[in-house]
């Protein structure tokens, strides 16, 4: 098309934008929630913490970095737990990731895991990934998932993503929105919509701000509720659950069907807000009693997965299913390993319900097919039936 002059070309430009502006919708990104928690995050570098006085200061939520990698611990992270706490105010830990990739992002997930062992946050904790070097897109999100997926079946707790606004938007996945998001955006009264998190549930506005109690500068943050463990303070009233850990291929309709439970019951124990979305790795609390009692050891120098086990009369595939290790020969000092699960009931059994496997049986308990053949007795592993109670 041939443009006669400036003036009929201005108007195109003019026109063609306007055509943009009313055809393109603006993205709603606001914070989950109405309700807005005033916050920090600290590591060493804010040095000593009055924590009295920041509570005094109206700061209601703290994010304390716990590690770095795959085994360096914050100096200041046990001081600033117990401090934080005894004053009251909401915790979560953050860990700064440096993974290179899948494999060392397990490792960093499993020493995050670890390091926090014993602690009671409120709130999930979260990735902090945000140096990529030479990292690919790809290779970058293959570590997130990792890194996330590791995380939650190691800690039994929930998790969420610490980015900036750009790389929300711009570096990682779609699918990784299923986490909840603290985002960080400086200047600015509200972040910039990323086209794959419909809200926020933590926002970082500053790294210049102000609070008593602590000298010098300190990041400033908005948290909502999606940043708090659901349901997670006990208490005498409430219903006992026990966790899941949800496997590929898994629909809540059919975790319901098999823990003789309601889709409605998980819903509403687990705040999930579209009861056809749960992914591979994210922990379920279910209906009933907990099942399990468990024995912990610190691994020391030197320590073999096989050495371990054979001290505690175990198997190298049950502690690697059960503390969800992917390569059985790379364990590290001062990492927890769970030992010994009893499960409940006086003799340590299952009772068979429609739809079991021995296979998922097995899976389910830490432990292997042979092993529940052998011990029951079974002539055909791949015949079994409602009511028949296995010993574990």
């Amino acid at each position: 098309m041939k443009i006669s002059s400036w003036r009929t070309l201005a108007a195109l430009v003019l026109a063609l934008s306007c055509l943009v502006v009313l055809t393109v919708p603006a993205l709603a990104f606001g914070p989950a929630d109405e309700r807005i928690y005033a916050g920090i995050d600290v590591s060493k570098w804010q040095g000593e913490i009055d924590f009295a006085a920041v509570a005094g200061d109206g700061i209601e939520v703290v994010y304390i970095r716990s590690s770095v990698g795959s085994s360096y611990v914050d100096p200041y992270f046990e001081r600033n737990y117990a401090q934080a706490k005894a004053n009251g105010l909401k915790v979560g830990f953050y860990h700064y990731v440096n993974a290179r990739s899948v494999e060392e992002a397990r490792q960093e997930a499993q020493f995050f895991a670890a390091t926090v062992r014993g602690k009671q946050p409120e709130c999930r904790l979260v990735m902090d990934f945000e140096y990529f070097g030479s990292l690919t897109v790809d290779q970058i999100n293959a570590i997130s998932r990792a890194f996330l997926e590791t995380l939650q079946q190691a800690s039994g707790k929930e998790v969420a993503i610490y980015s900036n606004s750009y790389q929300a938007a711009n570096v990682f996945a779609a699918d990784l929105a299923v986490y909840s998001l603290w985002v960080a955006e400086y200047g600015v009264s509200a972040p910039a919509a990323n086209g794959k998190w419909s809200s926020w549930a933590g926002f970082q506005y500053t790294s210049t701000g102000r609070v008593s109690g602590i000298s010098g500068n300190v990041d400033r943050d908005q948290f909502t509720q999606a940043m708090f463990m659901s349901g997670d303070t006990p208490c005498s009233s409430c219903e006992p659950y026990q966790l899941y850990t949800v496997r590929r291929g898994d629909t809540l309709s059919a975790i319901a069907q098999r823990f003789d439970t309601t889709v409605s019951a998980l819903v509403q124990l687990n705040g999930i807000a579209n009861p056809n979305l749960i992914y591979t790795g994210q922990v379920l609390k279910v209906p009933g009693t907990p099942q399990t009692t468990v024995q912990t050891y610190t691994v020391r120098q030197g320590d073999t997965l096989w050495g371990i086990a054979r001290r505690f009369g175990t198997t190298v595939q049950y502690l690697a299913g059960v503390n969800h290790i992917a390569d059985p020969s790379l364990i590290y000092p001062g990492q927890v390993l769970d030992i010994h699960v009893e499960q409940g009931g006086a003799s340590g059994s299952y009772t068979v319900r429609a739809g079991d496997t021995l296979w998922g049986i097995a899976q389910r308990f830490g432990t292997s097919v042979s092993h529940l053949v052998a011990l029951n007795g079974i002539a055909n592993p791949s015949l079994i039936y409602p009511g028949q109670v296995i010993k574990l």
